[in-house]
């Protein structure tokens, strides 16, 4: 992690709850030349149930090639993450180091290597270096349990905070279940799903198939309605492991009682892990939400949505903080969706500043130019053209995004 805290970083990093069954702990393999701990080992119990949403880049990494053909047997006995190295195209090597991985954590545990869970984050082009991945898996065998924290510093890499969060359901035999969940990303973030490594623990009992379901459900309105740059990453991995050492009855449907509130505990967790994402997005100084109305479905508005919040014209304005609404305009033309210019209108904050494709009578921009000094801005979008409604997540563009990304291997 880079040591200049992002302006948006919470306050502190969220009290996240033990989940029974889990077992994190960290060491240093030495990906790089940093003095901190990057690798990162959790241990599951056995019967854990796991769910997964992986990048749709068609370069992906073996590690998500791995996990996908894991994820079909539904169950999770470990998990290895690796920061400093993306050990994306790297050929054969890059495959073997995921194998040897994969080995060494299942003869530590005694399961199967397809129990075992693998994903890297870093540089692009390099291979994993075995002998440090499994020096550092030894190191973190022997170790004590780490605590969420170190566990999300652990995964980083231009990170500037640590990133977690948590939530609890009542379910239906009145047990609590909880859930923890840390996150790492904040460059090459974009939707398809999100850029970045996420991993949720839970001791509820859920069916692995119905976990699925949920986790794509999350995924869609939280993960995957984020952005920074529009880039989206070969290693990109969300992974939600559920214990069941919480007792309860197995969830498998959402007729069956206390799922629905699993349902919303995950969405929170989800959302509160993915806006701490754009709040750390690489040179961010403002946290951005952009809501579209009226559109002709809610798939549509979303399109809009990222429209606006990937244009660099409208990032650079709100960077600074300049109430150029004709940006917002020309995002929504260009996005390629059903639009009509005279049912448009626009909104900063609580401020109308156009509507029926024209500027509001009597606009003062006074209140606009107020509402972009903060650090949180709004942007609300009417397409005046039917039910269709999505909001969307981003950061402004500054300067610092180029220097942090310039110089990413130096």
């Amino acid at each position: 992690m880079t040591t200049e805290k992002s302006p948006l970083a919470p306050p502190a990093f969220a009290d996240l709850p033990a989940i029974d069954g889990v077992a994190v702990k960290t060491a240093r393999a030495g990906y790089k030349n940093w003095d901190r701990c990057d690798l990162t080992f959790a241990e599951l119990a056995e019967g854990t149930a796991v769910a997964g949403v992986l990048t749709q880049s068609k370069c992906p990494s073996p590690e998500v090639k791995w996990c996908r053909s894991a994820l079909l047997l539904g169950h999770a006995r470990a998990l290895v993450v690796n920061a400093g190295n993306a050990n994306t195209f790297a050929g054969q090597r890059g495959r073997d180091a995921v194998e040897a991985i994969a080995a060494k954590t299942a003869e530590h545990l005694g399961c199967e290597r397809h129990e075992v869970f693998v994903a890297s984050t870093g540089v692009i082009g390099e291979p994993l270096p075995i002998d440090r991945a499994e020096a550092g898996l030894d190191l973190a065998f022997g170790t004590a349990d780490a605590s969420w924290e170190e566990a999300a510093r652990a995964i980083g890499t231009t990170d500037t905070f640590p990133k977690g969060a948590a939530a609890s359901a009542v379910v239906g035999d009145g047990k609590t279940v909880r859930m923890s969940g840390i996150v790492k990303g904040s460059g090459m973030i974009a939707p398809d799903m999100a850029t970045m490594l996420g991993f949720i623990f839970t001791d509820a009992a859920i069916d692995p198939a119905f976990l699925q379901e949920m986790l794509n459900r999350a995924v869609a309105t939280t993960f995957n309605c984020i952005t920074v740059d529009s880039d989206t990453s070969t290693s990109d991995t969300v992974l939600v492991f559920a214990t069941g050492a919480a007792g309860n009855d197995a969830i498998a449907a959402f007729d069956d009682p206390g799922a629905n509130a699993v349902m919303a505990a995950l969405d929170d967790v989800c959302r509160q892990l993915a806006h701490l994402v754009v709040r750390d997005g690489e040179g961010a100084s403002k946290f951005i939400e952009i809501t579209v109305d009226a559109a002709e479905s809610d798939a549509s508005a979303k399109r809009v949505a990222l429209s606006i919040a990937n244009s660099p014209l409208v990032k650079t304005a709100i960077a600074g903080e300049d109430a150029n609404w004709g940006r917002v305009v020309m995002a929504v033309g260009k996005a390629g969706e059903p639009a009509d210019r005279d049912r448009l209108a626009i909104r900063f904050g609580a401020t109308q500043v156009a509507r029926d494709g024209l500027a509001v009578e009597g606009y003062d921009e006074t209140p606009v130019a107020a509402h972009l000094k903060g650090d949180e801005i709004e942007i609300g979008v009417d397409l005046g053209i039917g039910k269709g409604r999505a909001t969307v997540w981003t950061c402004d563009l500054t300067h610092g995004y180029i220097s942090i990304n310039a110089d990413y291997r130096t």
